[in-house]
């Protein structure tokens, strides 16, 4: 079988992550990037022994004929990207934020899904080998009957005037940064392991001053099988780790079997109910990538389904789900109020909402 051709869009900080990801499967060629900065691009090139660059997608499309596109570009890009690749009838996978806003992000979806073109979001965190474990034990019933999960974001990289320039500048520039930039992932994680959301309670606000948007806050969940979940994050402190940035923090799914904890250096530790805490073994992945290899989990998820027709995780439609989740925590942070999921339109927000 031909491997599978994918042309890469973007040669930004995150995407030497994909681009790794990419080289790691056999059955993919990595066949171009698309970049407007040429030199990064062929930097980028060169790293992963990929064969051409190019300045526009356009040209790349006409002269690689990809079996995939993954945009890896800013949101404001992705509505014209994706339409190029949709016109094409050429699936695509599209980076997180997805669209500018909410209602950028429902058309590009109904865009894709009329022409019946596969759309899926980059949405990684639930792809780390640690979250993945923790929800085989979950269905497995190692837990019992869930009852919360909670996640403590530390990653420490957000103190002082050169807060994120080092790596991705924008972070600083961003008017919603917390929930929309970070938060989101753990959303989509938060579903993953527990079912979805019922209601959400917010509190935001900005520490560094250097920053345009929020990075601190703690959100509130209820999901509709009766377990709740907690975020509480900062940017700014870090946690106990090697890498603060291999888990980003430490995490407890509680059940009424017991505790699985995941600590910073991405190890998980199970205590029994009543029993003593022990570390449960378990593949962490690698060391020299992002979250353990979660791109490349997420790269080889869609890989087989273009291959064997699995079913995908992740598509736009059922994203828009998280970015409908993301949008009531932000108007629960502005009225002060819990927001319940089934009465919350991000279109209408004003609408009746709280419960």
């Amino acid at each position: 079988m031909n491997p599978l051709r994918v042309l890469g869009v973007g040669a930004g900080y995150f995407s030497q992550f994909q681009y790794l990801g990419w080289q790691r499967i056999a059955e993919v060629e990595c066949v171009g990037i698309v970049n407007r900065d040429s030199a990064k691009a062929k930097a980028l090139a060169d790293r992963f022994g990929i064969g051409a660059v190019f300045g526009s997608l356009d040209a790349a499309l006409a002269v690689t004929r990809p079996d995939l596109v993954d945009i890896i570009t800013p949101p404001d890009t992705h509505h014209a990207f994706v339409a190029q690749c949709v016109a094409a009838g050429i699936p695509t996978i599209c980076q997180k934020p997805f669209g500018v806003d909410y209602a950028d992000a429902v058309a590009i979806t109904e865009l894709a899904e009329k022409a019946d073109v596969a759309l899926v979001i980059h949405e990684n965190i639930r792809w780390q080998p640690w979250y993945r474990e923790a929800k085989r034990l979950l269905d497995a019933g190692r837990l019992g009957t869930l009852h919360s999960v909670a996640f403590r974001l530390r990653p420490g990289d957000g103190q002082g005037p050169r807060a994120y320039l080092d790596r991705q500048p924008y972070f600083q520039q961003m008017p919603l940064f917390l929930i929309k930039e970070t938060a989101i992932h753990w959303i989509d994680t938060f579903r993953y392991l527990a079912g979805e959301v019922r209601s959400v309670y917010a509190s935001l606000r900005r520490i560094n001053p250097v920053i345009a948007g929020e990075d601190a806050g703690i959100v509130v969940f209820g999901f509709d099988g009766g377990a709740t979940g907690l975020f509480d994050a900062n940017r700014l402190n870090d946690h106990v780790a090697t890498n603060p940035r291999r888990t980003m923090g430490e995490a407890w799914i509680e059940g009424s079997a017991g505790v699985l904890r995941l600590d910073g250096e991405a190890r998980l530790w199970w205590k029994p109910h009543h029993g003593a805490e022990a570390e449960h073994a378990y593949d962490r992945g690698p060391d020299d990538t992002f979250g353990g290899g979660a791109c490349e989990w997420l790269q080889r998820h869609v890989v087989a389904h273009f291959r064997s027709g699995t079913p995908l995780e992740n598509t736009a439609r059922e994203y828009l789900t998280n970015l409908r989740v993301q949008a009531a925590v932000y108007h629960s942070a502005a009225v002060h109020r819990r927001i319940v999921l089934a009465r919350f339109d991000p279109l209408q927000p004003r609408a009746p909402d709280a419960g």
